[in-house]
Formats: C-alpha cells, structure tokens, sequence
C-alpha cells in the first residue's frame, strides 16, 4: 500500500511542476504577445515616418528641378503634365 502512496504522490508531484511550467509559460507568451504588439506599432510608426520624408525628399527634388536644376528637369515636366492633366479631369467632372 506505501508503494501506491508513494506513486500517487510522485505524480501529484509531477502534475504540480506541470502545472508550474505551464503557467510560466503563459506568462511567457503574454509578455512575447504584448512585445510583439509593441514592435508592430513602432514598426507601423516607422513605415510612416519613412513615406514622409520620401514625401519631402521627391517634393524638395521637384522644387529644385523647378528652380532651374539641370537634374531631373524631364521629371518635373512629367509631373506638370500629370498635374495638368488632373486638373483637367477635375474640370470635366465639374463641368458635367
């Protein structure tokens, strides 16, 4: 009978630790989601930092092909045009 006990104790002592690890590793995985989450927000945050200052950088490029800058002359005339051209399509759904 002492050889029963001793078994279901072992047990009860391995399904304490189980649950021991089990529960360390939900807090792992709690604070590895909540990191992840925060590197995606720095990550979006980043992302749009980087499309702004492209933005600045294409509209200063344009400003100095404009200023008279031998550089990227043929770019800011396709950018005319374009602008042109959707002033125009504006015009026309205005006029209808």
């Amino acid at each position: 009978m002492s050889e029963l006990v001793e078994i279901v104790d072992s047990l009860e002592n391995k399904v304490s630790k189980l649950l021991h690890k089990m529960e360390l590793l939900k807090q792992a995985n709690t604070r590895l989601y909540e990191e992840l989450l925060s590197l995606k927000q720095e990550q979006a945050q980043t992302s749009n930092l980087v499309l702004e200052w492209e933005e600045k950088y294409n509209a200063l490029k344009l400003a100095n092909s404009m200023l008279g800058s031998n550089k990227n002359k043929t770019e800011a005339k396709l950018k005319i045009n374009t602008l042109i051209r959707e002033l125009d399509h504006c015009i026309a759904q205005l006029a209808e």
